[in-house]
């Protein structure tokens, strides 16, 4: 028998207000065509009043225990993904148990930025795979608006507010079934803190008690995501097995509409196969992934069976792949 983490739902939410490129102009020196022609993105959703990293949590969350026709009770482990807690502590994720009812789910927080989702699908597939429950819910939630220069037009206008959600269950399939069977076949994760003035936030508690903004080198990001995500696709692919051909869809971190096509040519992936949805959600950093997902599958691209690679990288650097089947 094989065991593999499968996914039963997806959910995700967004902030009401709806913020457009035009509407960015009047606000800081640039224009759509700017934005544009430079990272594909013509909107982004940012949270109002009221609006925070758990509550758009909360929502996506709903949505993904509903899609897997399951009760709150029924998860028993809860991790969640952001840059962008509601408080340093206690966790974000705790706040997400106590208002969904999951009374008997263990939560926390996990820290990655743009690749934080990731770190947390792996971590909730190990701690499965350990006998720490049976099913997990994995969420990517940021309110990045809470933590942008709004001054700074090179950074200001690539990200917004998002969440996205999974809840996955391991469950147990005939060997002879491994070719075919669902759920999370390999996960690779990396991290080259090196890299750490290129991408960050320039605060927090222990070094200047603020929370500081985001910084960014964008040039020298864009060159290292392409190589670090061609990179660890081909490492998943290698360990796996697969071919690229064989891929159904790829869920790459919304980060940029020219990193997501430079990625695909260099790995020979037809474009028409990259789920895009950069031009609308902007930059969700954790939660661009599985808003991503949940995007496809509720439009009917992602088909229970498809064979699907999730992708990411953020700042510090951190980056990382998952190959699952859906």
């Amino acid at each position: 028998m094989i065991r593999r983490s499968v996914v039963l739902g997806s959910g995700s939410a967004l902030p009401k207000r709806c913020v457009t490129n035009a509407e960015l102009a009047e606000q800081v020196d640039t224009n759509d065509d700017w934005i544009v022609e430079r990272t594909g993105i013509r909107q982004r959703y940012i949270a109002d009043e009221g609006e925070t990293t758990s509550t758009l949590a909360i929502d996506a969350s709903r949505r993904a225990i509903e899609a897997a026709g399951l009760k709150p009770d029924d998860i028993d482990v809860i991790v969640l993904a952001t840059a962008t807690p509601d408080q340093t502590f206690p966790s974000t994720a705790s706040k997400v148990q106590h208002e969904l009812g999951c009374k008997s789910a263990f939560a926390f927080d996990v820290a990655a930025v743009c690749s934080g989702f990731l770190y947390a699908l792996g971590t909730a597939d190990s701690l499965l795979h350990r006998g720490m429950g049976k099913r997990a819910l994995v969420i990517g939630a940021e309110t990045f608006s809470r933590i942008l220069d709004w001054e700074d037009r090179t950074t200001c206008v690539l990200f917004g507010d998002g969440a996205g959600a999974m809840v996955i269950e391991l469950q147990e399939f005939p060997t002879a079934e491994a070719a075919t069977a669902r759920g999370v076949i390999d996960t690779k994760l990396h991290t080259d803190g090196e890299h750490n003035c290129l991408l960050y936030v320039d605060g927090g508690p222990s070094t200047t008690q603020t929370v500081g903004k985001l910084r960014m080198k964008g040039r020298e990001v864009f060159r290292h995501a392409v190589v670090n995500l061609a990179s660890v696709l081909t490492e998943v692919l290698e360990s796996t097995g697969y071919e690229a051909s064989q891929i159904d869809w790829v869920v790459p971190h919304q980060a940029n509409a020219r990193i997501l096509d430079a990625t695909a040519k260099k790995l020979g992936l037809s474009p028409d196969r990259m789920v895009k949805t950069v031009e609308v959600h902007a930059n969700t950093s954790a939660a661009s992934v599985p808003l991503a997902y949940d995007v496809a599958v509720r439009d009917g691209r992602i088909q229970p069976g498809d064979l699907v690679m999730l992708e990411a990288m953020g700042g510090g650097f951190t980056w990382g792949a998952t190959l699952l089947r859906a």
